[in-house]
């Protein structure tokens, strides 16, 4: 079994991420090839190394159009504010903007590169607040990956949308994203939900998270770190701040987070296979990095858990509908069984396999979504086979492979989603192309 710690001691950002998860890749400038092959809009990928406190690692830079942006992770939508972060540089100018407002004012941007410089310039540009909708159609319509991959992004998207909607009290749909709508910040997200995907790992767990302390100004007053929509996203989270001044944790960093661990806490027992560290630009007295760890276990070693429900007043619709819910909420798996009840009537058996840090979650998803009004629960061990994925090159272009291997066997699969879209851009059957 496969497992992923990420220590966010120095809380954690998109490029870090990114970093620290690319430094778990023998070949990393194949690996950053692929990142460029994804389709991010204007994007190139650079890796770069970086030394903090006699430690070497890797910083990510991305460029839009040749250059770096100034902002690509802050936790405001469209405002133009001023505030401190711990990457901090000011500014004086004059913004002409899509919105038919003019304005002058000082601010502080926030981003993932953790650096310091002070500058004034004029200038007249257009803010483009990109919303939702808009990066749907970037992630479906230009990005180079997997359904899931997909699916991923738009994930991360929604938890930073909802915070948002919480803090400034308007609706999701009426959200625009400011700075981590930026290509940058699309881009950064992009390559961890990718990379994670190509590590097919079975289980992530995250270190508590530094978030910094201090304060953070902005123009409607001054807020405390973490920042409103980033406490958001990280509620129900074990978090700390400390000495260093500043706001470690991007709402980005914390969104991937927090859609991907499978839970918060120690680090696991494993066998270490591969260390990763990704960089930020600014030095503190402590190395400024997301470190990420790679390990396996013995595979017999899975816990699950099995929940079970009867129920016999509901349609085939609320049980698909219900059944959808529950894998969002974490399930591993659903299934159901008809069975037989009391008074003869027929009804059905609801089973889901999960973990136990999502247990909570998926007791209070059942009774929410089911009629049922109890929960049986057994805890059991399982043996399962090690997994990972290869890409075959095949007269119909790459297509990835599951490769499943353990108690001397070995399984094969090709993954559905990248049969499929060969399928139909060619107008053939599935079964044509593992013919070849």
């Amino acid at each position: 079994m496969k497992k992923l710690y990420i220590d966010c001691s120095m809380g954690a950002a998109g490029d870090m991420l990114t970093a620290a998860l690319l430094e778990l890749f023998p070949d990393r400038e194949t690996m950053v090839k692929k990142l460029n092959a994804l389709g991010v809009p204007d994007v190139v990928y650079e890796n770069e190394k970086s030394v903090k406190c006699g430690i070497i690692g890797t910083h990510m830079r991305v460029l839009v159009n040749g250059e770096e942006e100034e902002i690509s992770d802050v936790h405001e939508h469209e405002y133009h504010h001023e505030h401190n972060h711990d990457h901090e540089h000011e500014h004086d100018h004059h913004h002409e903007h899509d919105h038919d407002h003019d304005h002058d004012h000082d601010h502080d941007h926030r981003h993932d590169n953790n650096h310091e410089h002070d500058h004034d310039h004029h200038h007249e540009h257009h803010h483009h607040h990109t919303s939702m909708h808009d990066i749907e159609h970037i992630v479906k319509d230009h990005l180079n990956v997997s359904e899931k991959v997909k699916n991923d992004i738009l994930k991360v998207y929604g938890l930073i949308a909802e915070a948002e909607s919480a803090a400034h009290g308007m609706p999701v749909s009426e959200i625009h994203f400011h700075e981590v709508g930026n290509k940058d910040a699309i881009a950064d997200i992009a390559a961890v939900c990718y990379l994670l995907e190509c590590l097919s790992v079975d289980e992530i767990t995250v270190s508590p998270i530094h978030v910094g302390s201090g304060q953070v100004r902005c123009a409607h007053g001054i807020l405390p770190v973490p920042a409103p929509a980033t406490a958001y996203i990280l509620k129900d989270i074990p978090i700390y701040g400390g000495s260093i001044k500043g706001e470690l944790c991007t709402p980005t960093g914390a969104a991937l987070l927090k859609n991907f661990a499978s839970g918060f806490g120690p680090m696991p027992m494993m066998k270490i296979i591969n260390i990763g560290y990704g960089m930020g630009k600014k030095d503190f007295e402590a190395a400024n990095c997301v470190r990420v760890m790679l390990g396996e276990t013995e595979s017999y070693g899975d816990e699950i858990f099995e929940l079970s429900c009867n129920v016999d007043d509901m349609t085939g619709e609320e049980i698909g509908f219900a059944t959808e819910r529950l894998f969002e909420a974490g399930a591993r798996d659903v299934f159901t069984v008809a069975c037989g009840m009391k008074k003869n009537r027929p009804g059905v058996l609801i089973n889901i396999i999960c973990a136990g840090t999502e247990k909570e979650e998926i007791v209070k998803a059942v009774f929410k979504y089911t009629t049922t009004i109890g929960i049986r629960e057994s805890r059991k061990n399982r043996y399962i086979l090690d997994r990972k994925i290869e890409t075959v090159n095949t007269e119909y272009g790459p297509v990835r492979c599951k490769i499943s291997s353990g108690y001397g066997t070995v399984h094969k699969k090709f993954e559905y989603d990248d049969l499929a879209g060969i399928a139909k851009e060619r107008n053939i059957s599935i079964s044509d192309i593992k013919m070849r």
